[in-house]
């Protein structure tokens, strides 16, 4: 062999083996606006967390943001995890059969807020399974309050994962699969209630001083790996650390990579990094401001029965008329 072709030869080979190196690659499909500007952010929260994902480098890991679901459905082919963040399953909706297909390849997922929301026959045909649970109507709830998040002891997700103290809408009484993994839960009760939602049940009330996992793993029967966080409605507590990481934590377990033992890295986010890719509502596009004290302080609302919810709303929508 000449010495030319000595050097075509070991060049291909450092590409090839670059190559078969490549990191694992985590996709972020994310939904359109709703709500007000800076609730339900999908497209910035989606961003901000790939970004830290891509900036660290600890864990060999790839992040890329898509808008909605795929048309060219082969970006998915060689991913490590997806991740859903979106309204319902305004996203998942056009890909049920790829997604199962990519499950039963060992591909991760993690859906996010109301993306853990299908119906009640997607949510036992594919989120048991794949993630090992849903809100399910008319047995789940969706009230706003200030929980106390504790990650689960000695797994992996919790590592380097501080104080976790957020309001949210953190949707609770989950139908969980029966093994299922509580990555990151807390207690509602009276005390820590902001306010009832839309959707409130026999079940959730009596739910009361009971421990939630807000966000939950699965183990599939292959290993791979699923898990569902209920949180994410308002876009500001994304800057809160513990709270970030221990969803980058949960990110980085679901595509398969090792969790590293402080945690996966994450520097302070500010104002400004907090503001970029916020959706476009024009005149009526709000700053969002990094969340403080006065975020978590307020006076309790009133735990009501589901007959007293419902004569509420009833009530206050009356007076709209």
């Amino acid at each position: 062999m000449n010495r030319l072709s000595l050097i075509v030869s070991l060049l291909f080979f450092l590409v090839s083996s670059l190559m078969a190196e490549k990191n694992p690659k985590v996709v972020f499909l994310h939904g359109k606006r709703s709500h007000a500007s800076g609730d339900h952010e999908f497209k910035a929260g989606s961003h901000l967390l790939a970004k830290h994902l891509n900036k660290q480098d600890s864990v060999p890991i790839e992040a890329v943001v898509h808008p909605g679901w795929p048309k060219d459905e082969s970006i998915l082919d060689d991913a490590a995890a997806v991740i859903i963040y979106a309204d319902g399953t305004s996203v998942i909706r056009s890909g049920w059969e790829k997604m199962d297909q990519l499950v039963q390849k060992g591909v991760g997922v993690l859906f996010m807020h109301y993306a853990v929301h299908p119906g009640i026959n997607e949510g036992e045909k594919y989120f048991i399974p794949w993630i090992g649970g849903y809100f399910r109507n008319g047995f789940s709830v969706n009230p706003f309050w200030r929980a106390d998040i504790k990650p689960l002891e000695g797994h992996v997700t919790a590592r380097g994962v501080g104080e976790i103290k957020a309001v949210d809408e953190f949707y609770f009484n989950i139908k969980y699969h029966e093994k299922m993994i509580p990555l990151g839960s807390a207690i509602p009760n009276p005390r820590n209630l902001h306010h009832i939602n839309n959707l409130w049940t026999k079940a959730g009330y009596e739910a009361k001083g009971k421990s939630q996992a807000l966000l939950w793993g699965h183990v599939r029967p292959d290993g791979s790996r699923g898990a569902g966080f209920t949180g994410g409605h308002h876009h500001r507590n994304w800057a809160i650390d513990g709270y970030r990481k221990l969803i980058l934590n949960a990110i980085v377990w679901v595509a398969g990579a090792k969790v590293p033992e402080g945690g996966v890295p994450t520097y302070a986010v500010t104002e400004d990094e907090l503001n970029e890719n916020l959706d476009d509502y024009g005149s009526k596009t709000s700053r969002v401001k990094l969340p403080t004290k006065a975020d978590i302080t307020f006076s309790p609302g009133s735990w009501m029965t589901p007959q007293e919810h419902a004569e509420f709303r009833a009530n206050r929508n009356r007076k709209k008329k």
